[in-house]
C-alpha cells in the first residue's frame, strides 16, 4: 500500500514539473507527470524487491524525488529534440 504514496507524490511532483519547464507548447500535458510516476513504480518495486524497507528514507527518496529529476530530464531533452526538429522543418519548408 505504501507504493501508491510514492506514485502519488511522485505524479503530483510531475505535475509541478511540467508547469516548470518551459516549451509546454511542444509536449503533452500528461508528459511529465506519466513519466515521473512510471519510473516511481519501477524504482520502487526494484528497491523492495532488492530488500530495501519502507522504513529506509533512500526508498522514498530514489522513488520520488529521483523519478521526477528522471522525468524533468527526459522532459527537458524531448522540447529540445522537437525544438530541433520543428526548426529542420521550416528550413526545409523555407519558412
Amino acid at each position: 500500500m505504501y507504493i501508491l504514496l510514492a506514485l502519488i507524490g511522485a505524479c503530483v511532483l510531475g505535475i509541478g514539473a511540467h508547469f516548470l519547464i518551459g516549451g509546454r507548447e511542444l509536449r503533452g500535458t500528461a508528459l511529465t507527470p506519466a513519466l515521473a510516476t512510471a519510473v516511481a513504480a519501477v524504482v520502487y518495486a526494484v528497491s523492495q524487491w532488492a530488500g530495501v524497507g519502507e522504513d529506509n528514507a533512500w526508498l522514498w527518496l530514489a522513488s520520488v524525488v529521483g523519478s521526477v529529476v528522471v522525468a524533468s530530464l527526459a522532459t527537458v531533452l524531448v522540447v529540445a529534440a522537437r525544438r530541433r526538429s520543428d526548426a529542420a522543418a521550416k528550413a526545409a519548408l523555407g519558412i
